[in-house]
This record gives C-alpha cells, structure tokens and sequence, in this order.
C-alpha cells in the first residue's frame, strides 16, 4: 500500500474525506449566475471580466494556479505581468457567451499536470505570452466571425510564434495537511532576455462587507513572513523569499471604476495593478502593513532558455527557520509518492504513453474540485452593495429552489468554462474519481441527493443557469458503477453506500414518474436531456397547442434508471432480504418502459430505428425521422442478472415468473432472454433483431461511426437535412461536426455530429456487456463493409480504441485533437501536454468546447482501464485454447 493510499484511508473515516486545502479555487467566479444581482438575469454582462479584478465577489474567489481552505476563508494564487499588459494576470482571460462566436470560451494556455487525491503534490502550468496579452484582438475577431467559422483562438494571434512566452510552473508540495510549501518556476521559452514580475498572493474571501462577519487580516509577522489570522479560520503564516517589495491591500471594491463614487481608501481590489502598472500609490503601498490581501513582488529579467525558482511556505505553525537545508527535498519526496500512487492503480502493462494520458485525466479531473457556494433563498433577497433587491431577480431564475444552500467542495465539469455543477456531468465525473479515490466519487453521488440539493418533491438541480431543466437521470447508473469499481480494486463493496443512495433514488424515480409521464403510458419527456441542441427545435420549449413531445431519449434513460434500480435492489437484497419486494417492483417497471418503447410508435420498423414521436390532439402520431444518439440510447438498458442470484431470492424469482407467464399468455411484449445453459438472464429495454439493426447504423462510417468514435448526429444527414413544419414554422436539422451553428442553449456546445466522451463511454459499456451474455453467438460486420465480423466484447474493444486515437500521434505525428495547432504540440517540451476537450470534431476529431473538460473527459482513463482488462482476458483466453490444443 502506498502512502498516498494510507492517507486516503484516513481520510475515508471522516464526515467529509476531504482535506483542508486542496485546488478548491475556481478558474472563474466572475460571468456566473451566483454573481449576478441585476433584474435582467444577463450574468455575462451584469459582472463581466473588466471587472473581476477591480471588483469583490460575493459567492467566492478565483485566481491561477491556486489553492484555497475548503470553506475558501483564505485564498492562494499568482499574479504576473510581462510588463506591456494593462491588468496584472491574476486569473485566466476568456470571452463571455455574448462575445465568442460560439458562446464562451477561455483564451489561454494552461495544462493540469500532476495531481494526487489528498493534493501532497500537484503541478500546474501556464505560458504567458511575452508580447502585450491580445485581449482586445481576441474580442474583435471573435466578434466578427460568424457561427460557420471556427473559433479565434490565442494561438492564432501570433503572441506564441517563435517560442516568445515564459512557462510559469506551479508546484505544491504539503509537508502535512495544514503546511504546504510552493514552488514556481518560471522559464524563459524565447532566445533573448525578457522581463517578468510575479506577485505571489494570499488573500481572504470577502465575507465582511455584507455578511457583517468579524473582518481577518493579514499582517507583516516578520522580514520574510505574514501572519494570516481569520475568526474561523485560526493564524496561518505565509513565508517568502526576500522580495523587491512587500504589497498590502484590501479585497474590496473599487467603487470609482465599478460606479462612479470615490473610494474612501486607495486599497482596494486593483492596488496592485494601478501601482505595478501605473505608478499609482506606490508610497502608500509600501507604508501599508496590514490588509487582507497581500504579495511579496519579484521582479526578474531571465536571459533566454534561463529559468529561475522562487520558493514559498503557507503554514498553521509558526516557523523559526522555514526554508531550512535541504527543504527543496520535500518536492521529491512528494513527487516519488505520486510516481508510486499512480504505479498502484494503473495497470502496469499498459502503454507508457497511454499511462500518461491516464495520469494527465486524472490530474485534471482532480484540479476541478472546487468550493461552490450558493445560497439561492438569499441571493433572491439581499443586495451586492451595487444593485438593490429587486423584483427582476425574486421573480426570475431559480426563484423556486429557495431551498438549495450549497457550500461544498465539488468536482467541476471545467473550473473556466462551467465553473457550477450539473447533475448528469457529476455522475459521469464521479466513476474516473473512483479510480483514484472512490470515497469522494461515493460522497459526490451522495451530496447532490441531500435536501439541501434535492428538491422537497423530488427533482434533482441540473446547473446554476436552471436548477429547473432536466438531465439524464444517470445517477443510478453511476453509483453501480463507482460500487463495482471500488469493489474490483479493493474487494469492499459498499453495501450501505448503495442503501443510502438508494433510499434518495427512489424519490427521484417517483418525481421522474409524476411529472415526466404525463399520460400515464410509460413514455417520457424530459426537454432537452442534456443534449442541447439534438433536437430538430428546442426539446425544451413549450409545443403549440394540444402538441407533446414523447422522446425515445427519455423513454430510453428511465427505462435504465429502472433497470439500475432493479439492479442495486437485488445486490442490497443479497444482504438484506427486504429489499426484494422493491427488486420486484422495478423490475415490473422496466418491462412496462420497454413495452412502451417497442410497441407505442417509436420504433420505425422502415428505418429500422427508435425516434421522438409527436403526440398531436386529433391526428396520427408524428415520428421526428432524425438519425441521432436519442435513438441509440435504447443501447443502455441492460443487465445481466445471474440465476445463483435468483436462487437465494425465492419471492423475486416467483413473481417475475408468474408475469413472464401472464405476459405471454396474453401476448404481451417480454424483454428478457435466457441462456440455454440457465446460468443467466439477459434485461435489455429492445430485442436482439434491433439491436442488431442499430449496432448496423451505429457501426456505419457513412452514419453514426467516425475515425474518433461515435458522433452524436448520424453523418446521413449532411446530405440528408431532416425538416419538419410545425405550427406554420420549419424546422430543419443537419450533419454539424464542428462548433455549433446554432444559438440553442447559449450556441456553446453541439450534439449535431461531434464525438462526445460520456455517449461513447456510456455505449461502450452497454456494448461490452451485451457481448458478455451472448459471446460468439453474435457477431456483427465491424465497421460495416469490411466484410469483418466481430463478436460484442470486440467490436466494444475497437470502439475504445478509436476513442483514444483522438489523443493519440497518427502516422504523420498530428495528435487529432489538436488539429491546426498541432505545430504548438510538438515543439520540444509540449509533446506530453494533453488538454481534455467537451467534445470532438465529427470528422476529423479536432477538440471543441471548453478545453478543460476532464469533467467527463476524464472517463479516458477509464476506458484506457477496461480495454486493457479486456486485453487481458482475451490473451488468457488465448493461451487456455493453446494449451488444450497442444
């Protein structure tokens, strides 16, 4: 067991397994819903970036590189300045959703490098461009773009051509929880000297100015040291290198630049920046002793190729001497146990290069943990200091979800782009988190299900901008997953974490039930499920007249979800026995969802595919003919259920066979199949023959397969647009495999044609287990036209592989992901950098979206996992036949 393992043991016996500091700093707070106090519910604009630094915030901090406690009283990250730029780079730049010419999108070069579960050690790096940072070109070329162009980023610019930029390298390494000491490396990449100052910052979360709580302060303890003292928080001591100065100020508005009124102090927010940059108060600066935000100031001049280090210590303890001989010591120590943590858990025989992949997922996935606080009851009711309460906000977005008072530490889907949780995201999030620490995968499934989340009737939040709309219902899903995982990798599996979450579940399925069928017929809605964009018009809009949107989407997850539950119930009941009746009772709801799936008009028995269905008063149903993921989702309902099992549950095993019985007797739809060997039962919400038939599109370069995976939008429709005249209006859908061309949901994502990770890992899954239960007796052309066939379990195996292609050099050394920029890429010393993209190019598998995403990307690692064990056993099974043969 490695050390790293023995502290994630300790810290699995507390309340909360977390430690006290960790990444928890967002990478943005500015633009989101939680700062926006104005009527208009126009967040992007109401705090915009031009105001982050000048500006407090009122639900939390953000910064580079940074660290904070997990209640975020006190706050650690650099700032730097290259001398032209006209703000000092205190966090990462990007454009709001009314800027970029598909929606938001950050502006810079940053890579979580490293990173462990209890952060003991963690590498963080950013390049920052030498020449004057291009904001303002940025937002003009952006701004003159249209939707069918592709994104301006900042490698189009210039500001990185010939090596012209520093790489800034953040390093923490704890000597114990409450110590942490901090390196920052900063390299000249460019061939001539360059000027560079760094501003290491400490500073506390502003909770004093409308919280009314008891002002902390940072104060000069000694020469090279600050005293950090908080009413909750007790003292922590920052100790430094000697500086050329020593700054202090106070996080607090700059009322002058933000609205006009004069400030009553020159130390606010920006003091740093006016007096860095222009000279203002510098006097006043240097006299100031105390604040409650404060850097040390190092101005350097590093000759090309040349790399200097600067050395910090945050600690609870008041040191005499904490920078002693042999203190550098600490970085490898750490290091060597986050060599040795990794070594455990990833499978030794697997690639180097795609370990690294592994390794940089996981990191990433581990720098998204960020403390999020948001208490709606009182943001509807209180004031900023800018803007009164007002009528706009009490009566707009998420006026009911007064209940929800979050402050935790969660795992982010990107700390920039969507610095806020969504439930579906979460889930996927929490099975890559398992491998690395699955008692905090196990306490993120269980947060989102407390009352202080949940609504009182049952829904669960989807994301800040609409705790109202609704995402797949995949935490079931996901929680037998993480069990599984934890189980496999330590032999525990969690019984009572599988009755706790449970017991939530249930009333979510009840509130899926009551509100998501509004006809009784076990066919759902449910609105855009997460897949913004999908549909041929919004899913989530209100239909003209007597109109109802059946989805094959929402039919599909709650027939899973019901499976899931029918799952977790039969694993509780081998424990404990009065789970059964509930065994039964989700297993009889499943056979209901699948009799309505199959038999009430959603299958195309012609196209021989699954489609949303129109249900119009007086008319024919209309079947929405669209060749996208809504119809593959009747993949993911499938089990395999073990007839040892069913032994020890003698009522459960009565029961279905008496409803077997009735069913087919009375020639209704069954959806299970039985092994002629009697050992196992197959669940699958459709029958053999149409999973054939879709694994027959699925598989198809010209439709649903591509080079990197499985695209959300079959490419039948780039010369087959699908239209549809509703209400006197057309609507029109067709093959998009780039960035979004539409304004759904902000225009900031596309499901009409690109790679999604979740989807591919979600059909994998499905796939894999379906060849499981029928082995070689099904095989199918994979891909279709090459005349190959391939079992389930192989053909799961092929789809992974070309999943991971996106990450991975092809013959001519281009990384698909990186598309045009793979020039950046493969420059010496940024070959290994890996980013971990939203989604994918339908074509070519350039990345898209936020580039950050290691929410749901992460579940490469994952992937990477499965096929080697499928590696694996396959070789096993190999050498079993050679040696009967022999």
């Amino acid at each position: 067991m490695t050390i790293e393992q023995k502290r994630l043991i300790v810290n699995s016996f507390k309340k909360i397994p977390l430690e006290q500091w960790g990444p928890y700093l967002s990478e943005r707070q500015w633009g989101t819903v939680r700062e926006d106090y104005g009527p208009y519910g126009d967040a992007w604009n109401y705090f915009p970036y031009d105001h982050a630094h000048c500006r407090k915030y009122q639900w939390g901090e953000d910064g580079l590189a940074g660290i904070s406690d997990f209640f975020q009283n006190l706050c650690f990250a650099i700032a730097l300045w290259n001398g032209k730029d006209e703000v000092l780079k205190e966090r990462l730049f990007g454009l709001g959703n009314n800027q970029g010419n598909h929606g938001e999108d950050v502006k810079e070069l940053y890579y979580h490098l490293d990173n462990i579960p209890t952060h003991f050690y963690m590498e963080y790096l950013y390049k920052y461009p030498q020449q004057a940072f291009p904001y303002q070109q940025l937002i003009l070329e952006n701004r003159l773009r249209s939707k069918h162009e592709p994104e301006y980023e900042i490698l189009d610019t210039g500001v990185f051509d010939d090596d012209e930029y520093f790489d800034v390298l953040v390093t923490y390494a704890k000597q114990n929880s409450s110590d942490i000491f901090i390196r920052i490396d900063i390299t000249n990449r460019f061939h001539k000297a360059a000027d560079i100052t760094l501003l290491p910052t400490l500073w506390f979360y502003n909770k004093w100015t409308e919280e009314k709580e008891v002002k902390p302060e940072i104060s000069l303890h000694h020469k090279n040291s600050v005293k950090a003292s908080h009413p909750r928080l007790g003292d922590y001591y920052l100790y430094f290198q000697t500086p050329k100065e020593k700054w202090f100020t106070e996080n607090e508005t700059n009322l002058e630049k933000v609205i006009g009124v004069p400030n009553k102090t020159p130390f606010v927010k920006d003091a740093f920046h006016t007096a860095l940059i222009k000279g203002q108060h510098l006097d006043a600066l240097k006299k100031k002793k105390s604040g409650t935000k404060f850097s040390p100031v190092y101005k350097m001049r590093l000759e090309g190729g040349k790399s200097e280090s600067i050395y910090l210590r945050l600690s609870a303890k008041m040191i005499a001497n904490p920078f002693t001989l042999g203190f550098k010591k600490i970085f490898e120590v750490r290091k060597q146990e986050a060599n040795a943590f990794y070594e455990e858990i990833l499978d030794p025989a697997t690639p180097a290069e795609l370990k690294m992949l592994q390794r940089q997922a996981l990191s990433g996935l581990l720098w998204s943990k960020q403390y999020y606080h948001f208490d709606v009851e009182r943001w509807l009711t209180s004031t900023d200091g800018i803007t009164p309460v007002n009528e706009g906000k009490k009566f707009g977005r998420n006026h009911d979800w007064k209940h929800l008072k979050n402050q935790d530490i969660i795992a982010m889907p990107d700390k920039w782009e969507y610095p806020w949780y969504a439930a579906w995201d979460m889930a996927f999030q929490c099975i890559p988190m398992a491998m690395v620490d699955s008692s905090f995968a196990k306490n993120q499934l269980l947060l989102i299900m407390r009352e202080w989340y949940m609504k009182p009737d049952g829904q669960l939040p989807a994301y800040e901008w609409n705790f109202s709309d609704v995402n797949p219902p995949v935490q079931a899903w996901a929680a037998l997953a993480v069990y599984r995982l934890e189980g496999e990798k330590s032999g525990n599996y969690d019984i009572d974490f599988l009755k706790r979450i449970f017991q939530k579940l249930l009333i979510n399925f009840t509130w899926w039930i009551n509100r998501k069928d509004t006809n009784g017929n076990n066919m759902f809605e449910g609105g855009f499920l997460g897949l913004d964009n999908i549909g041929v018009f919004n899913r989530s809009s209100e239909l003209p007249g007597q109109m109802q949107l059946e989805q094959a989407d929402g039919t599909s997850w709650m027939g899973m979800y019901a499976l899931n539950l029918l799952d977790m119930a039969l694993e509780i009941a081998m424990k404990d026995i009065t789970f059964e009746d509930t065994a039964t009772k989700f297993f009889e709801q499943f056979v209901l969802i699948a009799e309505a799936l199959n038999e009430q008009g959603m299958w195309n028995e012609e196209d021989r595919f699954f489609y949303d269905t129109l249900a119009i008063s007086g008319s024919a149903p209309l079947q929405l003919r669209i060749h996208s993921i809504v119809g593959i989702t009747t993949l993911f309902a499938v089990s395999i259920i073990e007839k040892k099992k069913l032994d020890k549950l003698s009522d459960f095993q009565k029961r279905i066979t008496w409803f077997e019985n009735y069913r087919l007797k009375n020639k209704k739809f069954w959806p299970n199949e039985e092994k002629t060997d009697g050992k196992s039962i197959l669940l699958s919400l459709i029958p053999r023959e149409r999973l054939v038939s879709l694994l027959v599109r699925l598989l198809n370069e010209d439709e649903f397969l591509s080079p990197g995976g499985i695209r959300a939008l079959s490419k039948y429709h780039e010369k087959n647009p699908y239209s549809v005249r509703i209400d006197h209006i057309d609507y029109t859908i067709q093959y998009d495999p780039g960035d979004s061309t539409s304004s759904l949901f902000g225009g900031n994502s596309n499901w009409r044609g690109p790679v999604w990770m979740p989807i591919n890992y979600i059909i994998i899954q499905s796939i894999r287990k379906y060849g499981l239960y029928y082995g070689d007796s099904l095989q199918v052309e994979c891909p279709v036209g090459s005349g190959v066939l391939m079992n389930l379990e192989d053909v799961a195996d092929f789809l992974t592989q070309r999943v991971i292609t996106l990450f991975q050099p092809d013959v001519s050394g281009n990384v698909p992901q990186y598309g045009k920029y793979n020039w950046f890429y493969q420059q010496p010393g940024n070959e290994h950098l890996h980013l971990f993209y939203e989604y994918f190019h339908g074509d070519n598998g350039m990345g898209l979206g936020a580039c950050h995403q290691t929410g749901w990307t992460a579940l490469v690692a994952e992937l990477i996992a499965a096929h080697q064990k499928s590696v694996l056993k396959r070789e096993t099974k190999e050498k079993k036949e050679a040696t009967v043969v022999e």
